[in-house]
């Protein structure tokens, strides 16, 4: 029995020596494909990630000039539609930015990433974003064509004669008796501008102007500006050699004379933009008055929400301007309520006056004839006066008034934008 145990195993001597090289021809045989799998993947891997990086990257840039469209910071106008640039590292990437205005308010973006070679010299790659954009402008013009507009309800007591269209989103209680040269149109349906919107709008236009840091006092003490200073809380002297503004005023703001028999003017030469409550009037209820302001076609916007309606009794609105001329075309504008009871006429047939309240209130009470259109959001109140009369005669011929029209008619220059919507948008793979 042991012999026969024996003979069988010296029959199998040799026999993992003959699996090991089964083994062994088997991962020679695999090994060789694994090992190429395993780098075509890596490389793979990696093309990927700079493709991903890429992707990125370019969106990056569309996002970049989408932010530039909407802030204004571009070279691009109908008579220059074109408009490149570059941003040297995102992700690692170069990226070549074009923007092009199509028209009808439609842009073209395209952001292309660009992978080198490291040397610099030469691009092996690139992920080009091509997109198309439709801008939707701020357009208010329609506004304009009244004499008196409002989002809600209006107001027109005895004793007022209006020449122009009275629209208003609610009713109108017409007590003149007939005495409205125009259409009367009620529960319309108004493109009426937000407070956001006009923040922004005339926010941009005096940030590199001079800021007024609290409440301040305006008083011109027998000076007229320009050429005489400005006295601000009785401390400060600022000499305004061109008129005032642009102008910043972060807190409350009173505009007057305390020189009460002596006439002084301030004319605008930007836009004034407070953020509190403002009062502008003058020193006497004499007529006419001693103190005059020329808006010389520019804007007093004030950010202030003050309203009667929406606080207590005592309570002022954001914006009050009474017993002072008022000279010139230009816009009158307050978030809040509006008071407007200047002396004299306002404006001319060739000097076009806005008065608006965005989301209160606005009374007009004139003591002449007033030419333009006032406007209020919550209603427009018009009290009798002497010679109470509105005119809305249209913007002259070639006026440009400080206030969000559409497109515009200055091939160099496109209007704010109210919002963009992505329209299309493409990613190209380059090989270079």
């Amino acid at each position: 029995m042991k012999t026969i145990v024996k003979k069988l195993a010296r029959d199998e001597k040799g026999a993992v020596l003959v699996l090991v090289l089964i083994l062994l021809l088997i991962s020679g045989l695999i090994i060789g494909p694994l090992l190429s799998y395993m780098g075509t993947g890596l490389i793979t891997g990696e093309v990927y990630e700079t493709r991903t990086n890429e992707l990125y990257a370019a969106d990056a840039g569309v996002e970049d000039a989408i932010w530039k469209i909407q802030h204004g910071e571009t070279a691009v106008c109908p008579a220059a539609p074109f408009w490149s640039y570059n941003i040297t590292d995102v992700n690692g990437k170069s990226l070549q930015i074009s923007i092009e205005y199509i028209d009808g308010g439609t842009y073209r973006i395209t952001s292309t990433a660009i992978t080198d070679d490291g040397s610099g010299t030469a691009a092996i790659t690139g992920t080009a974003i091509e997109s198309y954009l439709s801008a939707l402008f701020m357009d208010f013009a329609s506004l304009l064509d009244n004499a008196i507009v409002s989002e809600n309800n209006i107001t027109i007591n005895n004793g007022v004669h209006v020449t122009g269209n009275v629209t208003s989103g609610g009713t109108v209680d017409d007590k003149t008796n007939g005495d409205v040269d125009g259409t009367i149109t009620e529960n319309a349906d108004l493109n009426w501008p937000s407070s956001a919107a006009l923040l922004a709008y005339y926010l941009n236009q005096v940030e590199d102007g001079v800021h007024y840091d609290g409440d301040t006092i305006i008083d011109l003490e027998g000076n007229s500006c320009p050429p005489g200073p400005i006295y601000i809380n009785d401390e400060e002297n600022n000499s305004w050699t061109s008129g005032l503004g642009p102008l910043y005023v972060d807190g409350k703001l009173d505009i007057t004379s305390s020189a009460s028999n002596e006439e002084v003017s301030l004319r605008l030469n930007d836009t004034l933009y407070i953020t509190g409550d403002t009062q502008i009037y003058g020193p006497t209820n004499d007529e006419p008055s001693k103190l005059t302001i020329d808006l010389n076609g520019q804007t007093i916007f004030v950010a202030s929400p003050s309203s009667k309606s929406r606080t207590p009794p005592d309570a002022k609105p954001a914006l009050s301007i009474e017993k002072c001329n008022i000279v010139g075309s230009g816009c009158i504008i307050a978030v809040g309520d509006v008071y407007f009871a200047p002396k004299g006429e306002v404006g001319g047939e060739d000097e076009f006056v806005l008065i608006m309240s965005v989301e209160g209130t606005t009374t007009l009470r004139p003591s002449g004839t007033f030419y333009g259109c006032v406007a209020g959001d919550l209603s427009v109140y018009v009290q009798s006066g002497d010679n109470a009369t509105i005119i809305n005669s249209g913007l002259a011929e070639g006026q440009d008034l400080n206030f969000p029209m559409g497109t515009g008619n200055d091939p160099n220059e496109l209007p704010p934008i109210m919002k963009m919507s992505i329209e299309s948008w493409e990613v190209i793979h380059l090989w270079r």
